[in-house]
């Protein structure tokens, strides 16, 4: 980490683009790439164990401070989305969305609940939750890891706690509807048990002549996503 506490994650410029990537997976390197507002998208490649390890200490909401070799100096960014492989959880694909410290940037932040409410602990009340982040605006500096909801503040039937409710800090502008509901506690009765989700038959994808269709592996669909994002920044 940095001395502000910011995660560091070091990465090289990639060559290989599309397919030839899988060379680079079997290596132990996972394909990226970095893009943002005015700045020209960089392919990249991770070392599959360093990301890993960034990957288990940061969210959405957290600046990371991505160091591309043969730079000077690092660049803030944020995690924009993470491909796995549907089997395995083998990493395929990870985006970083560069940002400007000066520049106001939209983005989600993770709500963690703490405690607990007394009435659903003691079986009194069923506890239902809304929703679990909320989208915010600000500056990249403004931004924070999580926001804390107090469930031990729900002590009674009826009672709910909002997006309004939350104890946003200074710089932070939410986006989200402010009464959208995070928890409420409800009666037993209220609630109804769902029923089960219907079983889905698995459909062969065919073409007219009743032949297979070639599948593309979930690696290359990811890397061609990729590229054509960087296209789009470029």
């Amino acid at each position: 980490m940095d001395q502000k506490g910011r995660v560091e994650l070091e990465a090289k410029k990639r060559s290989l683009l599309g397919s030839k990537v899988k060379h680079l997976r079997r290596e132990g390197w996972v394909p990226g790439v970095m893009y943002g507002h005015g700045f020209d998208a960089i392919p990249l490649q991770i070392d599959k164990y360093d990301l890993r390890r960034v990957l288990s200490q940061v969210g959405g909401s957290q600046l990371i401070n991505v160091k591309v070799d043969g730079t000077d100096d690092a660049e803030f960014a944020l995690l924009r989305e993470v491909q796995r492989d549907v089997i395995t959880r083998e990493l395929l694909h990870v985006d970083f969305y560069r940002v400007m410290m000066t520049e106001t940037i939209t983005t989600e932040i993770p709500l963690l609940t703490t405690g607990e409410s007394p009435v659903a602990e003691q079986k009194e009340g069923i506890l239902l939750h809304g929703v679990s982040e909320i989208e915010v605006e600000c500056l990249p500096g403004d931004l924070v890891d999580a926001l804390e909801v107090d469930l031990s503040e729900l002590s009674e039937i009826g009672q709910a706690i909002l997006v309004s409710d939350l104890a946003v800090p200074s710089g932070i502008n939410v986006l989200t509807d402010p009464d959208e509901m995070i928890a409420r506690l409800v009666p037993l009765e209220e609630v109804e048990l769902e029923a089960p989700a219907a079983e889905v038959e698995e459909e062969l994808i065919l073409t007219e002549e009743g032949e297979e269709v070639e599948v593309i592996s979930e690696a290359e669909e990811a890397e061609e996503a990729a590229e054509e994002e960087i296209k789009d920044y470029m």
